[in-house]
């Protein structure tokens, strides 16, 4: 009985990280995409909050993508200062080339001066069309990359004449766009095998999957460095085999195929 329960158990464990793998494999044709906020300080107010609604993405196709995994909310810029930022989506896009982001507000936009007073900040255009920032970056399937947006306070708060009235006119730029790591993919043979692959740099196993129905794998945003890859056969009859692979920041690391030696 207790034999049985722990062969259903494996079996179950073994569904489990083939779909996942089946899932990273279908969506190296995606990349992922996060953008932060961050801000310079504005001496002359205490507060600025800034109602964002959506992100925006423009690829060269011309085709815009709204963000999933978005995070709409009013935002004080000035609690983003001194290298704090915020995450505003995160989210898969499309591999290809984004030309622009685009940030959609709302229209609650106000200030809170030094003196505690709350005034409203007019922005127009921004709320139609949103605030542009011009990317032009390339994008690979399966990499993450991270995108970090500087919304310049001090500059964005302009004062309309002697109305006492403000107006929000966004300096907003790229301050960096990186990816954040690289790809690992391979295949094991036979393909009859459910193989667990672990990528081990000395002394942490820093991620780990399985092969699926067609024998492959892969290992998707895993910092760069150099690694070494234990595949660990399901069966009794197959030697563990290891391998050495290096990840390179952005790009894809492809493995000779891996035949299992019997034992």
């Amino acid at each position: 009985m207790r034999k049985s329960i722990y062969f259903l158990a494996l079996s179950f464990l073994a569904v489990i990280l083939i779909a996942g793998c089946q899932k990273n494999a279908s969506n190296d044709s995606r990349a992922r995409l996060q953008v932060a906020l961050t801000d310079k300080p504005d001496p002359n107010v205490k507060e600025v909050w800034v109602d964002i609604r959506e992100v925006v993405i423009k690829m060269n196709d011309g085709a815009d993508y709204t963000l999933n995994g978005a995070h709409p909310g009013v935002y004080n810029l000035l609690d983003l200062t001194n290298g704090k930022d915020t995450i505003l989506a995160d989210s898969d896009i499309p591999a290809g080339t984004i030309s622009q982001i685009r940030l959609v507000l709302g229209d609650n936009n106000y200030i809170i001066t030094k003196d505690g007073q709350k005034i409203s900040l007019s922005t127009p255009s921004a709320e139609q069309s949103g605030l542009k920032v011009q990317i032009h970056q390339d994008v690979s399937g399966g990499i993450l990359y991270r995108i970090k947006l500087d919304f310049d306070a001090a500059q964005s708060i302009v004062k309309a004449g002697n109305s006492g009235n403000y107006i929000l006119k966004p300096v907003l730029r790229v301050l960096s766009f990186i990816p954040s790591g690289g790809i690992v993919k391979g295949v094991v043979a036979p393909d009859s095998v459910l193989t667990y692959i672990y990528a081990i740099k000395a002394p942490d196993t820093v991620a780990s999957t399985a092969t699926n129905s067609f024998g492959q794998y892969s290992f998707r945003d895993i910092p760069a460095g150099s690694y070494t890859l234990s595949y660990v056969p399901s069966d009794t009859i197959h030697k563990d085999a290891s391998r050495n692979a290096t990840v390179i920041l952005g790009q894809t690391t492809v493995i000779d195929t891996v035949k299992l030696e019997m034992k």
